[in-house]
Protein backbone atom coordinates (compact mmCIF):
# COMPACT_ATOMS: atom_id res chain seq x y z
CA UNK A 1 0.00 0.00 0.00
CA UNK A 2 2.65 2.08 0.47
CA UNK A 3 4.44 1.86 -2.52
CA UNK A 4 1.22 2.47 -4.34
CA UNK A 5 0.89 5.91 -2.43
CA UNK A 6 4.29 6.86 -3.31
CA UNK A 7 3.84 5.95 -7.22
CA UNK A 8 0.66 8.21 -6.86
CA UNK A 9 2.65 11.04 -5.40
CA UNK A 10 5.15 11.21 -7.78
CA UNK A 11 2.58 10.92 -10.55
CA UNK A 12 0.81 13.71 -9.11
CA UNK A 13 4.06 15.54 -8.95
CA UNK A 14 5.53 15.19 -12.20
CA UNK A 15 2.12 15.95 -13.79
CA UNK A 16 1.89 19.62 -11.70
CA UNK A 17 5.13 20.29 -12.68
CA UNK A 18 5.00 19.57 -16.13
CA UNK A 19 2.07 22.45 -16.25
CA UNK A 20 4.31 24.95 -15.12
CA UNK A 21 6.22 26.94 -17.90
CA UNK A 22 8.43 29.85 -18.35
CA UNK A 23 6.98 31.45 -21.44
CA UNK A 24 9.24 34.71 -21.28
CA UNK A 25 12.38 32.35 -23.00
CA UNK A 26 9.93 30.72 -25.43
CA UNK A 27 10.31 31.85 -28.97
CA UNK A 28 6.41 32.22 -29.23
CA UNK A 29 6.43 33.75 -32.69
CA UNK A 30 8.79 30.92 -34.26
CA UNK A 31 6.30 27.87 -32.85
CA UNK A 32 8.90 27.09 -30.64
CA UNK A 33 7.87 24.95 -27.03
CA UNK A 34 10.60 24.79 -25.50
CA UNK A 35 13.21 27.66 -24.03
CA UNK A 36 15.43 29.41 -26.47
CA UNK A 37 18.75 28.82 -24.53
CA UNK A 38 20.93 30.83 -26.89
CA UNK A 39 18.50 34.56 -26.12
CA UNK A 40 19.70 35.32 -22.74
CA UNK A 41 23.09 36.93 -23.49
CA UNK A 42 24.87 38.01 -20.48
CA UNK A 43 25.11 41.99 -20.52
CA UNK A 44 29.08 43.47 -19.45
CA UNK A 45 29.38 44.91 -16.46
CA UNK A 46 28.63 48.81 -15.61
CA UNK A 47 31.76 50.26 -15.19
CA UNK A 48 32.13 54.27 -14.24
CA UNK A 49 34.90 55.86 -16.85
CA UNK A 50 37.66 57.95 -15.37
CA UNK A 51 36.20 60.79 -16.92
CA UNK A 52 32.65 61.35 -17.92
CA UNK A 53 33.75 63.49 -21.42
CA UNK A 54 34.60 60.10 -22.90
CA UNK A 55 30.82 58.80 -22.75
CA UNK A 56 29.66 58.26 -25.88
CA UNK A 57 26.85 60.44 -27.16
CA UNK A 58 23.49 58.35 -26.95
CA UNK A 59 22.16 57.73 -30.67
CA UNK A 60 18.50 56.71 -31.55
CA UNK A 61 18.98 52.47 -32.49
CA UNK A 62 22.48 52.88 -31.73
CA UNK A 63 24.12 50.09 -29.54
CA UNK A 64 25.21 50.47 -25.88
CA UNK A 65 28.39 49.87 -24.54
CA UNK A 66 26.99 47.32 -22.14
CA UNK A 67 25.15 45.16 -25.05
CA UNK A 68 26.73 41.98 -25.43
CA UNK A 69 28.90 41.12 -28.59
CA UNK A 70 29.34 37.43 -28.59
CA UNK A 71 30.60 37.39 -32.09
CA UNK A 72 33.25 40.52 -31.15
CA UNK A 73 33.97 38.73 -27.78
CA UNK A 74 34.64 35.12 -29.10
CA UNK A 75 37.03 36.86 -31.98
CA UNK A 76 38.44 38.58 -29.06
CA UNK A 77 39.03 35.84 -27.33
CA UNK A 78 40.60 33.48 -30.12
CA UNK A 79 43.01 36.14 -30.38
CA UNK A 80 41.98 38.24 -33.21
CA UNK A 81 40.76 41.74 -33.82
CA UNK A 82 37.00 42.31 -33.35
CA UNK A 83 37.52 45.73 -35.23
CA UNK A 84 38.10 43.77 -38.64
CA UNK A 85 34.66 41.97 -37.71
CA UNK A 86 33.11 44.53 -40.17
CA UNK A 87 32.47 43.63 -44.24
CA UNK A 88 35.61 43.95 -46.20
CA UNK A 89 34.51 42.63 -49.40
CA UNK A 90 36.24 39.70 -51.11
CA UNK A 91 39.54 38.80 -49.68
CA UNK A 92 42.43 38.99 -52.58
CA UNK A 93 43.05 35.24 -52.00
CA UNK A 94 39.45 34.31 -52.75
CA UNK A 95 39.22 36.96 -55.70
CA UNK A 96 40.08 34.81 -59.12
CA UNK A 97 38.05 32.00 -56.99
CA UNK A 98 35.06 34.50 -57.38
CA UNK A 99 35.87 35.35 -60.74
CA UNK A 100 35.73 32.20 -62.17
CA UNK A 101 32.46 31.16 -60.65
CA UNK A 102 30.97 34.51 -61.52
CA UNK A 103 32.86 34.20 -65.21
CA UNK A 104 28.86 33.08 -66.77
CA UNK A 105 27.15 35.67 -65.28
CA UNK A 106 24.77 35.81 -62.59
CA UNK A 107 21.13 35.76 -62.42
CA UNK A 108 19.37 37.19 -59.44
CA UNK A 109 16.19 35.16 -59.80
CA UNK A 110 18.06 31.85 -59.22
CA UNK A 111 16.19 30.18 -56.48
CA UNK A 112 12.74 31.08 -58.50
CA UNK A 113 14.35 29.54 -61.82
CA UNK A 114 15.47 26.29 -59.73
CA UNK A 115 12.21 25.99 -57.59
CA UNK A 116 10.15 26.08 -61.44
CA UNK A 117 12.56 23.66 -62.58
CA UNK A 118 12.26 21.23 -59.60
CA UNK A 119 8.53 21.29 -60.13
CA UNK A 120 8.75 20.68 -63.66
CA UNK A 121 10.63 17.54 -63.02
CA UNK A 122 8.55 16.51 -60.14
CA UNK A 123 5.47 17.09 -61.91
CA UNK A 124 6.86 15.11 -64.78
CA UNK A 125 7.11 11.64 -63.06
CA UNK A 126 3.73 10.12 -62.30
CA UNK A 127 1.68 10.84 -59.01
CA UNK A 128 -0.06 8.19 -57.50
CA UNK A 129 -3.52 9.37 -56.38
CA UNK A 130 -3.44 9.40 -52.74
CA UNK A 131 -0.05 11.53 -53.41
CA UNK A 132 -1.96 13.96 -55.15
CA UNK A 133 -5.03 13.84 -53.04
CA UNK A 134 -3.38 14.83 -49.65
CA UNK A 135 -0.53 16.83 -51.16
CA UNK A 136 2.65 15.10 -50.22
CA UNK A 137 5.86 15.57 -51.45
CA UNK A 138 7.28 13.39 -54.46
CA UNK A 139 10.71 14.12 -54.07
CA UNK A 140 12.44 11.26 -52.70
CA UNK A 141 10.87 9.11 -55.41
CA UNK A 142 11.63 11.72 -58.21
CA UNK A 143 15.05 11.90 -57.61
CA UNK A 144 16.04 8.56 -57.19
CA UNK A 145 17.28 7.92 -60.59
CA UNK A 146 19.41 10.78 -59.80
CA UNK A 147 20.98 9.74 -56.17
CA UNK A 148 24.03 8.29 -55.71
CA UNK A 149 25.32 5.41 -53.88
CA UNK A 150 28.04 6.52 -51.78
CA UNK A 151 29.89 3.00 -51.26
CA UNK A 152 29.14 2.18 -55.05
CA UNK A 153 31.15 5.83 -55.73
CA UNK A 154 33.91 5.21 -53.05
CA UNK A 155 34.90 2.22 -54.57
CA UNK A 156 34.68 3.13 -58.23
CA UNK A 157 36.77 6.30 -57.26
CA UNK A 158 39.32 3.63 -55.68
CA UNK A 159 39.56 0.95 -58.29
CA UNK A 160 40.39 3.94 -61.00
CA UNK A 161 43.35 4.88 -58.55
CA UNK A 162 42.35 7.73 -56.81
CA UNK A 163 43.11 8.21 -53.51
CA UNK A 164 40.87 8.42 -50.79
CA UNK A 165 42.25 8.69 -47.35
CA UNK A 166 39.43 9.40 -45.15
CA UNK A 167 36.79 7.05 -46.70
CA UNK A 168 35.81 4.66 -44.39
CA UNK A 169 36.94 1.13 -45.15
CA UNK A 170 35.30 -1.05 -47.33
CA UNK A 171 32.05 -2.81 -46.15
CA UNK A 172 33.13 -6.98 -46.62
CA UNK A 173 30.01 -8.68 -47.13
Amino acid sequence: MRVFALVIGMTALAGLTACGGDTQLMNIESGQDTPDEFAILPSKPLSMPPDLALLPQPTLGGTNITDPTPQADAVAALGGNPARLQDQGIAAADQALVAQANRGGTDPNIRATLAEADLRWRSGNRRRPLEALFGTSVYQRAYRPMALDSREEQTRWQRAGAITSTSPPPIVE
